[in-house]
């Protein structure tokens, strides 16, 4: 099974939203996390690096 960047970055962001929403303390990893997240997806997308 094959899953696209395109799909998993909203999941990603939907999850990391009601992690902020239920626990405002953890904006700062969750933001961090997700911006970690998309560098590398965007990376990984566009053949730059080779898994």
């Amino acid at each position: 099974m094959s899953v696209s960047i395109v799909a998993v970055q909203p999941i990603v962001a939907l999850v990391a939203g009601i992690l902020i929403l239920a626990m405002p303390r953890l904006l700062n990893y969750i933001v961090a996390l997700y911006l970690i997240f998309v560098g590398v997806m965007g990376l990984i997308g566009n053949g730059t690096i080779n898994l």
